[in-house]
């Protein structure tokens, strides 16, 4: 196993030059809330948005963007005119790579849209983050590994995961995730304490960031974005995968070591990601 720390990941940083502009940095679609979950997507369109990708797009139903107006100017909006996901943004050669899953919800229609989306993103080679409802909705679907475009992360937890690849037990069920990883070249995060990315090679790369505080509802939507962001933004799934588990973690550590690991909600997460970016390139801890 490898260990996933600073010295691991700087290596692997981009650097951004000084003659360059957003369009140089990718472009995130992000598909995600419906009505009833209008949350889950402005979790993971905040935490993009601090992954230094260019820009997101946020593609959602009405309420949804309301609050995302309000919340992130900066992010750029597209209106699903129903109550859930039920349409494909156009052009979706636009963009660098997708963030798909959180709070979308099992609506018919939005399995129809799901099935579409992911076939011409494979078809484009479109890498996408793949979490929550893109998940469950993918474990009912026959052929579903045949959908997962190039270069994607899956981010279940131990839930997500067993629906997706049932059998007798958690021994067996790894050894399937790599071999689904092999299968499709996605990688895994198995997201819980310590999380673990698989990897088609047969890696297995262990994040060293993070604490119970972060086990609360909406601390996957914003490794969603984050993951996302850092994907549109030219890393590649591995490099991805473990700068997004260690920034998200080290952000809950920061929190925790401010406020107790009881104290703060994962949209606090997002406010802190700068803290493990910063920590990365000027090997510095900042101040708690």
């Amino acid at each position: 196993m490898q260990e996933i720390t600073p010295e691991f990941l700087r290596p692997r940083l981009l650097r951004r030059q000084n003659d360059s502009h957003k369009h140089d940095y990718g472009r995130l679609l992000v598909i995600a809330g419906c009505e009833t979950m209008p949350g889950a997507a402005l979790l993971a369109t905040g935490a993009a948005l601090r992954s230094g990708c260019g820009l997101v797009m946020l593609h959602s139903t009405p309420r949804t963007l309301f609050a995302a107006a309000a919340s992130y100017p900066s992010a750029m909006l597209s209106e699903d005119p129903g109550s859930h996901f039920s349409t494909v943004p156009e052009k979706l050669e636009r963009y660098t790579a997708l963030a798909i899953g959180p709070g979308l919800g099992w609506s018919p229609g939005t399995m129809n849209a799901m099935m579409d989306l992911l076939g011409e993103a494979c078809e484009r080679r479109i890498p996408a983050v793949l979490d929550a409802d893109a998940l469950n909705i993918l474990s009912v679907m026959a052929d579903w590994t045949e959908l997962i475009p190039p270069g994607s992360v899956l981010t279940p937890h131990k839930g997500e995961l067993k629906r997706l690849l049932p059998c007798r037990d958690d021994k067996e069920r790894e050894t399937l995730a790599w071999e689904l990883c092999a299968e499709t070249g996605c990688h895994i995060v198995m997201k819980g304490y310590h999380s673990r990315i698989f990897t088609p090679s047969g890696e297995c790369l262990v994040n060293t960031t993070g604490n119970p505080g972060m086990a609360k509802g909406g601390s996957g939507d914003v490794l969603t974005g984050l993951i996302g962001g850092l994907l549109a933004r030219g890393y590649g799934a591995e490099d991805a995968a473990a700068l997004g588990v260690w920034i998200h973690g080290h952000a809950g550590d920061v929190l925790t070591a401010k406020y107790t690991a009881e104290a703060y909600s994962s949209r606090d997460l997002i406010d802190e990601l700068p803290c493990g970016f910063y920590k990365l390139e000027h090997d510095a801890y900042v101040d708690l």
